[in-house]
C-alpha cells in the first residue's frame, strides 16, 4: 500500500531541487510558508516521480519565479523582488488610503466576440490577444496614484449573466460608468447594445423612484473591429439615429488601437476621473512598489508634483459577493428612497 506524504510548498520545491540537481533552496515567502498543503507528492527520497508530478512543481516554481517571490541565494543572502505576491487582495477605501469619490466600478456589457476583453487588456497596459476564449467573468482592479490622491477603478465584465436578468440587474445597479461595446460587422450586436442601454436608463430610472433618468447615464459607446472597413454593416449615422446625439460613442480597434485612447478618454470624462487614468497617461510598475509608495505618501496626499502619474494592476482582485453588492445598492438608494422599497427585477 503506497502512503502518501503531504508537504508544504517549500517542501515540493526542496524535492524538486534534489532530483534535478539544482543547488537553490526552498522559498521563504511566509505567505507561501502557511498551513496549506498539496497531496499527491511521493517522499522526496523516491526517485521515479512522475511526469505528472515534475510538471506541477515545474509550473508551480514558474509561477513563483513569476511573480518574483522571495529566495534566498546559495550564498545564504537574501533576495527581494520589487514584484512580491500581495498577502490579499488591495482595497483602497478598506483601507483608507482612497476617498470614496475616488473608488470608481466600470460594467461592460456587449455580446459575444465584439472584442470586450481586449479593449480591457488594453485599458490594463496588456497586449491584443488574437485567439479567442470565451469569457464567463473577468474582475479587475486597476488601482493608481495621481496628483498625491490615491484612485481605485474596478472593471466588471459578465456575459454568463445574459441568461439570469435579475443577477445583471443587480451588477448594473452597482455600476458607477458603463462601457457597451458592439462590432461594426455585426449588426445583432449593436441591437443587443440599444437593448442594454434600455435596461440601464430602467434599472436607475428605478433606483431613483423616477419614471425617467433626467439625464442619459455615465455610458460609453465603443463600435469595435474599425479595422475590418471591408465588413462593416453599422455606419456612425444609424448609431446617432438609434442611440441620441447625446451618447459618447467611439469607433475603436482593439487589435491596431484605433480611438482607444479617444474612448478612455471619454470614460475618465463621463465618470469625472482624472484624464492621467488614461493608459498613454501614466506609467505602470508593480502592485509592491505602488502598496510602498502609496503608503509612504499618506501623509502628504493632496500636494502636487510628487510623482509623475502610475498605475498597478491587482492580481489577486476578485468580484465582490452578492451581499456585498446588494449592500451597495441599498446604500445608494437610501440617498433617495427608504431601504425597502429598492427593488431588483
Amino acid at each position: 500500500m503506497n502512503a502518501t506524504i503531504y508537504l508544504s510548498v517549500d517542501g515540493i520545491l526542496e524535492t524538486f531541487n534534489s532530483l534535478t540537481r539544482h543547488q537553490q533552496s526552498g522559498i521563504t515567502h511566509p505567505v507561501m510558508q502557511s498551513s496549506a498543503l498539496i497531496p499527491g507528492l511521493t517522499h522526496p527520497k523516491v526517485s521515479n516521480i512522475s511526469k505528472t508530478g515534475m510538471g506541477i512543481i515545474k509550473t508551480v516554481k514558474g509561477h513563483l519565479r513569476q511573480h518574483g517571490v522571495e529566495r534566498r541565494s546559495s550564498s545564504g543572502n537574501r533576495q527581494v523582488s520589487s514584484d512580491r505576491l500581495p498577502y490579499r487582495s488591495v482595497d483602497l477605501m478598506e483601507l483608507g488610503l482612497a476617498k470614496p469619490n475616488n473608488c470608481h466600478r466600470i460594467v461592460v456589457l456587449g455580446a459575444p466576440k465584439v472584442g470586450k476583453t481586449n479593449i480591457l487588456q488594453r485599458f490594463l497596459g496588456k497586449q491584443f490577444e488574437e485567439q479567442y476564449e470565451p469569457t464567463i467573468e473577468d474582475f479587475h482592479r486597476k488601482l493608481f496614484y495621481i496628483g498625491g490622491e490615491a484612485y481605485q477603478i474596478d472593471i466588471l465584465d459578465a456575459p454568463s449573466e445574459r441568461d439570469f436578468p435579475a443577477k445583471r440587474r443587480l451588477s448594473i445597479l452597482t455600476g458607477d460608468t458603463f462601457l457597451l461595446v458592439f462590432s461594426l460587422d455585426d449588426r445583432e450586436s449593436f441591437n443587443k447594445v440599444c437593448d442594454f442601454l434600455n435596461e440601464i436608463k430602467d434599472a436607475k430610472a428605478k433606483l431613483l423612484k423616477c419614471k425617467h433618468l433626467p439625464r442619459v447615464p455615465q455610458v460609453v459607446i465603443c463600435g469595435n473591429k474599425a479595422d475590418l472597413k471591408a465588413q462593416r454593416v453599422v455606419r456612425q449615422s444609424e448609431v446617432a439615429e438609434a442611440l441620441g446625439e447625446d451618447v459618447t460613442f467611439f469607433e475603436t480597434s482593439a487589435k491596431d488601437g484605433t480611438g482607444m485612447d479617444a474612448a478612455f478618454r471619454g470614460l475618465a470624462s463621463v465618470g469625472r476621473l482624472p484624464d492621467e487614468t488614461i493608459p498613454s497617461r501614466h506609467e505602470m510598475i508593480s502592485l509592491f512598489t505602488y502598496q510602498s509608495m502609496c503608503i509612504g505618501r499618506r501623509g502628504r496626499r493632496g500636494s502636487r508634483g510628487l510623482c509623475a502619474p502610475c498605475a498597478a494592476v491587482d492580481p489577486l482582485a476578485c468580484r465582490p459577493s452578492f451581499t456585498s453588492d446588494l449592500r451597495l445598492v441599498l446604500k445608494s438608494s437610501t440617498k433617495h428612497n427608504k431601504p425597502e422599497r429598492c427593488q431588483i427585477q
